[in-house]
């Protein structure tokens, strides 16, 4: 599971800067729990939380492709565009609370390698039943 690692590993380093952010920005503001009321606190929060939320579902089903014996670049592919996609996003949350085009493409980016993970295992499933 050596392709899964390569992306369990930098999604990690990943979710390990977004929280340091929220960790600086506890301290900066003096907030334990919660947001206190901080916009910046409550984005760095959300974009911690954005990472932590889609990143587990993500990297599970890039786990069972790579089980299913799934082309190494097949691999490549979506664990990149999943990785792109959550970088792109926690870029975008960090600059504005609203809409923003990181935001908008990451979470596009997330979406096509969840549905294309999810569509790719269900077809392998099928071809499987199948023979």
């Amino acid at each position: 599971m050596h392709i899964t690692g390569l992306y369990a590993a930098l999604s990690a380093l990943l979710v390990i800067l977004l929280a340091s952010r929220v960790i600086s920005r506890r301290r900066s503001a003096r907030v334990g729990i919660g947001d206190g009321g901080d916009k910046e606190l409550a984005k760095r929060v959300r974009a911690h939380a954005n990472a932590a939320e889609t990143l587990p579902i993500g990297l599970i089903l890039l786990l069972v492709l790579e089980w299913n014996h799934t082309l190494p670049w097949i691999l490549h592919v979506f664990g990149i565009v999943l990785l792109l996609g959550r970088l792109l996003h926690a870029y975008g949350m960090s600059g504005s609370s609203g809409p923003s085009q990181g935001r908008v493409v990451g979470m596009i980016l997330t979406l096509i390698a969840l549905i294309g993970m999810s569509l790719l295992l269900l077809w392998q499933y099928v071809v499987g039943m199948l023979i």
